[in-house]
Formats: structure tokens, C-alpha cells, sequence
């Protein structure tokens, strides 16, 4: 992984400093909530319903054991004890105090992290797929051009101040596991038949308010010129995107007014003067930075195979976790382990600090002292040898983090909602909840689905894209919630639509299980939920949801 230099460090902790200061001159009132309010956005400050709120970046999702031992104290001694990863593969800490977060930011730079640009109208964290470097399916590994593009966007002046927050996402694998093409900008990552690392761009998607699918401006771009491009589309929506209106302030309503072709037009138009000039990246700093990402020092294990195979027969729960979490891996005698953060009880992307620190020590035992997090608010050890699946079940089982249900209905995709967030319409966590225990039972029979939960319309927990996605919405100061049915983020990304009318939240989970009910009623040849809805049509599911029998429920207005 990417180690910080002492230019990287000596900036970090310039900004501790400078924060610090703002800070104390704030609390002592020098600065009034206005002047204060653009200094803690742009460090990952907000202020939520009940306290302050500390979000901390986690670049490509990549961490050390080192780094997630850090997280776990500053959980431990600032917060109540845990922290929560997010959809943009980053922790937030809910019930930190302003006046310490300045000694919160100091830690973090102690272990090469920060907060800078995890809030504010500004390129956020760049993410990319959680299995990159180890999936058998990747073309190239896209983190080195990841970490590219974080150095290159981080205090950027000229792009610190955009209409609005502005992400990124690379792709360098057959399988979109980093749902890129629902970002503000996208980089699919090949090479070409010279064996050149290309790539295709696009412009355009995102969720929240007004949901895009992003759209292809550019084709065979050479790496080479990845930070230019990039530069003539900001220097593009800096220039055209609304900054009347902040709900029509993001980079697809642009791409949306002009077309894409427009658009795609606009920016080579300032791709021309600008290319070959001083962003253009040199061979040189590619192979510096991939330097970074070499795979791990990988041992045949003759006998894992013969061992794995005998402890799945011997343990049926093992068998399932192994079949549910543990993914394909380039090297046959190593397994990517995803770690589900979503056993029931716990709020799903929640991880308490003793959960943290136990974690970062089965990283150090079992894979190369790496962790994972997923944007689907999992962790992972991405670099396991099979031979030690039994030894790492057996210990996550002790922690109460060997649930086997990676993909499936309970591993739900879940906001801070209304019990957190300042902007939720409601609340998100006992949805959650509420549905993993009516589906849990059945889960496995329905097999994969992506349940996925926002408590407002800015979409933090991807409901537009879930194969089932819930929105909480208010109605004369009540929570109701709207439930979505057809998205999906794979080869065939598409937008969820709403089915019915809003109902209030002790009819959603039953509402879900009618939903999964008439699917296994009428699935064929064993195809998925989503596969189903595209087969059948989103108004059989509808009719199977709301036309029933309400005698004994309360009636949906």
C-alpha cells in the first residue's frame, strides 16, 4: 500500500496545526459559526442531530492492521466505542467532541491518514473495486492510478471551491464491483492489443436527488494523460455547472442539459491545450507508484486443497461461510475473505473498537496485515491462504463476525438515517433491522440480493441501485418509506423505480418478504431476484406487494 514520503506527512500535519488553530479560535469566539462552518467541512467536519461528526478517509479502502488499530482508539477514546464505514469506503465517528477532533486529526496523521476533502464541494475519497490487485477477472489493477489521482486532487486549488462534491471511481476488473458508473466521473482501466494501460471515461452519474447512469466520453485514453483529462472536465464543469441552484449543482445535471456528446465536446476542447503539459504522467511515476501495490510475498500450500474440502464436509457452517465469503483469488492456494459487518443486532457498517483492534490482528496473522472496506460497508482480508479458513472461521466466529451472509438479504446496505444524520427524513437502522429478522430465515433459499437503505433523498446508502431499495421520505412530520425495485451495479448497471405508494415503517419489512416470497414462487431455473424482476416486469412484483389481503395490517395510504 501507499506509505506517505515526508512532503505527504510534512502537509498532513500542517493542516492538523492550521485546524487546530481555526478550532480554537471558533470555541473562543473569534470565529462565528459561519466563518467556521467552510474551515470544518473541508476537514471532514459535521455537525449531525446530537453531536459533532468526524468522517476520515480511507483512500481505495485500503488500510493497515497499524491504521484500523488507530481507528479502534480513537473510537475508543473519543467516541462511544465504534465507528462506522461507509458507502465511500471511509469510517465516520458519530459522537466526537469539537474540541478534541483537532488531537483526533493528529493521531490519524501519526498513521498517514486525515480528513481532508471527506466533506465540502470538492473531489472526495477515490474509490475503486475492494478485490482490486487479487480478483482472477482484472484487466490491470487500477489503485496505482487510484493513488495517482488522490495525490493529484488533494488541496488541488484550482478545484477545491466546485459547484458541488465531485467523486470518482476506477474499474479495472470484467466485473464493476466499485458501482462506477453511478459517479460524477469513472475510469474503466484495460490494455490494449500493444498491452497499453487505457482507459474509457465517464461523465455523469450519481444518485441522490436526480439518479444518472454516467455516460462514455472518451475511449482509449492513454494513462498517460489521466490527470490532464480529468482536468479539462473539471475546468469544464467549473465553468458551466449551476451554482444558482444547489440541487442542480452536480456534474450530471450538466452532462444532462448539454448530452453527453456536447459535453465530451466541450472538454477535448480544453483537453487540446492542455495536453502534454505539466499533469501528464511520466512512465516513471506509474512505476513508482505500482511499486507500491506489489503482491505480497504468496506460498504454495500443497495440502489446503485436501484440508479445506474434508473441514467443509465436516462443518456445514463453515461450508456456507466459505461459499457466502471467501471470493476467487489470481493465486489458486489464496481466498479474498470478506468479513460482514451486518450480524444481526448490530447496525450494518458498525464496528466497535475491540471488533477493530481484533480484526487488525487477524490482518497481521492471516493476510499480510492488509484490510479491505468494501463500499457495500464490508471488510476484508483480501490475501488469505486457504489453508488458514478454517483457523480464521473459527476466530471470527469468537468475535461474533462469522456470519455467513455476504451478498444475501440480511447483508443490507444501510445510511446513519434519522437516528444519526441531520438531513435523514427518517430513520434507517431498525428498517434494517426489521428486515433482516423477517428474511433472515429464508435468506439462503432466496440467495443473492442487494437490499439497500437511504433515510433521506441524498442516497448515502445507494437505494437507487439496490435490487430492492428503501427511501425514507416525510410526510407531515412522519416517516414513511418508499420502496424501489431494479437496480443493480454490475455489467448491467440500471436505476431502481418506486413501486406503489409510501408505507409506513412496520409495513416495509413485510412488504420485502411478499416481494421475495413471489419471487420463489416464481423463479425459474434457479435465476436471481434481479434477473426475475427484469423477466417478469417491476408490476407483478408490485401487484404481489400491495394487492393482498389487509384485513389484519394496517392499510397503505
Amino acid at each position: 500500500m501507499y506509505l506517505y514520503n515526508a512532503i505527504d506527512q510534512s502537509i498532513v500535519d500542517a493542516r492538523v496545526r492550521q485546524f487546530a488553530d481555526q478550532t480554537g479560535r471558533y470555541v473562543q469566539g473569534y470565529l462565528s459559526e459561519d466563518e467556521f462552518k467552510p474551515l470544518r467541512l473541508q476537514n471532514g467536519v459535521y455537525i449531525e442531530r446530537h453531536s459533532p461528526l468526524l468522517r476520515v478517509a480511507i483512500p481505495y479502502g485500503l488500510l493497515s492492521s497499524q491504521q484500523l488499530r488507530m481507528l479502534a482508539t480513537i473510537g475508543r477514546r473519543y467516541d462511544r466505542g465504534f465507528g462506522h464505514f461507509t458507502t465511500r469506503q471511509n469510517i465516520q465517528f458519530n459522537w466526537v467532541k469539537l474540541e478534541q477532533i483537532p488531537e483526533i486529526l493528529a493521531d490519524l496523521a501519526r498513521v498517514h491518514m486525515h480528513a481532508i476533502q471527506t466533506s465540502g464541494s470538492c473531489i472526495r475519497n477515490v474509490t475503486t473495486d475492494h478485490f482490486a490487485g487479487v480478483a482472477p477477472d482484472e484487466r490491470v489493477d487500477p489503485r496505482p492510478l487510484a493513488e495517482l489521482m488522490r495525490q493529484w486532487s488533494t488541496l488541488n486549488p484550482e478545484f477545491a471551491f466546485l459547484p458541488r462534491k465531485f467523486k470518482v471511481a476506477f474499474n479495472g476488473a470484467a466485473e464493476d464491483r466499485a458501482a462506477s458508473e453511478v459517479h460524477d466521473l469513472a475510469f474503466d482501466v484495460y490494455r490494449d492489443e500493444a498491452g497499453e494501460v487505457r482507459l474509457t471515461v465517464k461523465v455523469g452519474g450519481g444518485q441522490g436527488r436526480t439518479p444518472r447512469i454516467a455516460q462514455v466520453i472518451k475511449s482509449g485514453l492513454h494513462w498517460r494523460d489521466m490527470l490532464t483529462y480529468t482536468e479539462a472536465i473539471l475546468r469544464t464543469y467549473n465553468r458551466w455547472g449551476r451554482r444558482d441552484n444547489i440541487y442542480k449543482a452536480r456534474i450530471k445535471i450538466l452532462v444532462d442539459a448539454l448530452g453527453a456528446k456536447t459535453f465530451g465536446e466541450e472538454v477535448e476542447a480544453e483537453f487540446i491545450h492542455l495536453q502534454g503539459g505539466p499533469a501528464t504522467l511520466p512512465a516513471a511515476e506509474l512505476d513508482r507508484m505500482t511499486a507500491f501495490f506489489a503482491p505480497p510475498p504468496y506460498q504454495s500450500h500443497a495440502a489446503s486443497d485436501h484440508d479445506e474440502a474434508s473441514q467443509r464436509i465436516a462443518d456445514p457452517r463453515f461450508n456456507a461461510w466459505v461459499k457466502r465469503n471467501v471470493a476467487k483469488h489470481k493465486h489458486p492456494h489464496y481466498g479474498a475473505v470478506t468479513i460482514s459487518l451486518k450480524p444481526q443486532g448490530q447496525a450494518p457498517g458498525d464496528a466497535t473498537s475491540d471488533q477493530m483492534d481484533a480484526i487488525a490482528q487477524l490482518a497481521d496473522l492471516y493476510s499480510f496485515g492488509q484490510i479491505r472496506v468494501s463500499h457495500h460497508q464490508n471488510l476484508i482480508l483480501a490475501d488469505v491462504a486457504r489453508a488458514d479458513l478454517w483457523a480464521l472461521w473459527q476466530a471470527l466466529g469468537e468475535l461474533g463476525l462469522a456470519e455467513a451472509n455476504v451478498g444475501l438479504a440480511t447483508d443490507i446496505i444501510c445510511c446513519p438515517g434519522g437516528d444519526y444524520c441531520a438531513l435523514a427524513n427518517a430513520k434507517s437502522i431498525p428498517v434494517a433491522a426489521a428486515v433482516q429478522d423477517r428474511l433472515a430465515a429464508k435468506e439462503r433459499d432466496i440467495g443473492t440480493l442487494a437490499i439497500k437503505i437511504s433515510g433521506c433523498i441524498n442516497a448515502c446508502g445507494h437505494h437507487h441501485v439496490g435490487h430492492i431499495g428503501i427511501l425514507g421520505v416525510d410526510k407531515n412530520d412522519e416517516e414513511w418509506y418508499q420502496i424501489l425495485l431494479g437496480g443493480r451495479t454490475d455489467t448491467k448497471t440500471s436505476l431502481g423505480q418506486i413501486i406503489g405508494k409510501a408505507i409506513p415503517r412496520e409495513q416495509v419489512a413485510p412488504t420485502l418478504e411478499r416481494l421475495t416470497d413471489f419471487y420463489l414462487n416464481k423463479r425459474q431455473n434457479g435465476e436471481t431476484f434481479i434477473d426475475a424482476v427484469e423477466r417478469l416486469g417491476k408490476s407483478a412484483f408490485h401487484d404481489a406487494a400491495f394487492n393482498h389481503d389487509l384485513d389484519h395490517e394496517q392499510q397503505v395510504i
